[in-house]
């Protein structure tokens, strides 16, 4: 049993030591927009439509598209979609846009009053959005994102040479020290896991999307079927990214400090909650899968910690991992998220809320029978009648 232990604090070692080692060399060759040159001049016509989908965003929407209207040096056309809200969302729209209009800018709203059968409410309020846009570039986003005002011009600028669908990692707002302990987990076990640098090889099959920005050229989007292809995607951002990817065109993902932001939740359970609705869609709903996952989580990130007890062999291949993790973080801290190194030290804790969570996405999901997303139920049998692969 000793000497098993020993065996398993090593191979974990190595583990961390390679994967981090790969992950800080590579990260850097990721695109930063900040430092690619402004190529573009504004248009007469819209360069690229801005979709945002929004529920029950009252606290939040009137700054997305007020930072949207800021933007600099592009002309855009904005399509603010109001999917069945509830509160004063629609009601914001509208206004801003009157106030937009009165300034000769557009923002066009689009209320939604009814979900089609068959569909995910965000999925059809993007659709629908698509449908009606005509600029050459289709930027879909979320009605929490903060723009900076030179955001879309430099990444049109870049995607306009380089990408056909192109991903700008967020800058998160992180208010508490549970934000930081679980989101910086996340990012470090993400990057640790997933090989963002491998998206641009048209020969590897790494592909990625996030909700927050995912810039495609519309020619691209219809061709591979838009959201009409998969109605009842939970994950859409991300299967998105692979049906681009899997289609042979050209896919980029970026880094930009400040140029999006987010409070993506409010605290470590803000966090949990988040991703009830989706974490187990990862997994295609198999159980089995997530399991195995939990046991990976839990074994990668506590072993090391745990030898911190054990017999000198032991010792030295946890305090190997710790390094390694500690690196991590720190090229986390300096170059993504800010957050001081020493949330390492926390990283146990966040493995077991990450275990927890994970946990408590497929029971809640099998407990349900679905998926509960704003407000609206979605039967298990159907999404994983429409889960096909992401990888």
């Amino acid at each position: 049993m000793r000497t098993s232990a020993i065996i398993l604090n090593w191979l974990i070692a190595l583990l961390w030591t390679w994967r981090s080692t790969i992950a800080r060399r590579n990260l850097p060759k990721l695109p930063d927009l900040l430092k690619e040159s402004i190529t573009i001049e504004p248009a007469s016509q819209p360069q690229i439509t801005v979709i945002v989908p929004a529920r029950n965003e009252e606290q939040a929407i009137e700054s997305t598209l007020r930072s949207l209207l800021a933007q600099q040096d592009i002309t855009l056309e904005i399509l603010a979609v109001n999917d069945r809200s509830t509160d004063k969302t629609g009601e914001i729209m509208d206004r801003v846009a009157a106030e937009a209009h009165a300034q000769n800018k557009s923002i066009s709203v689009i209320h939604i009053q009814e979900l089609p059968v068959g569909w995910i409410g965000k999925n059809h309020a993007m659709a629908l959005a698509a449908r009606q846009a005509t600029a050459p570039w289709l930027l879909f986003t979320d009605g929490d994102i903060l723009f900076r005002e030179d955001c879309l011009s430099h990444a049109l600028s870049y995607a306009e040479r380089e990408a056909d669908h192109l991903i700008l990692f967020p800058t998160l707002i992180l208010k508490s020290a549970g934000e930081r302990m679980m989101l910086s987990a996340f990012q470090v076990l993400s990057f640790l896991s997933q090989r963002p640098w491998k998206v641009a090889d048209p020969k590897h099959r790494e592909s990625i999307g996030i909700g927050a920005f995912n810039l495609i050229r519309n020619d691209v989007y219809r061709s591979i079927g838009g959201y009409e292809g998969h109605r009842m995607e939970v994950l859409e951002d991300i299967k998105l990214g692979y049906q681009v990817k899997r289609q042979g065109f050209r896919q980029r993902v970026a880094f930009g400090q400040d140029l999006i932001r987010v409070h993506w939740a409010a605290g470590a359970l803000g966090i949990v909650r988040n991703l009830t609705k989706n974490v187990f869609a990862v997994f295609r709903f198999r159980p089995l899968m997530l399991l195995a996952a939990c046991i990976m989580v839990a074994v990668f990130c506590l072993t090391p910690f745990i030898g911190l007890f054990g017999p000198w062999q032991m010792l030295a291949a946890s305090f190997l991992a710790i390094g390694s993790a500690l690196e991590m973080y720190r090229y986390c801290e300096r170059h993504i998220n800010g957050v001081p190194t020493g949330y390492m030290l926390l990283l146990p804790i966040a493995a077991c809320i990450i275990v927890y969570m994970l946990l408590r996405s497929m029971v809640v999901t099998l407990a349900q029978g679905g998926v509960v997303w704003r407000g609206t139920f979605y039967p298990l049998t159907e999404l994983r009648k429409n889960a096909g692969p992401l990888r």
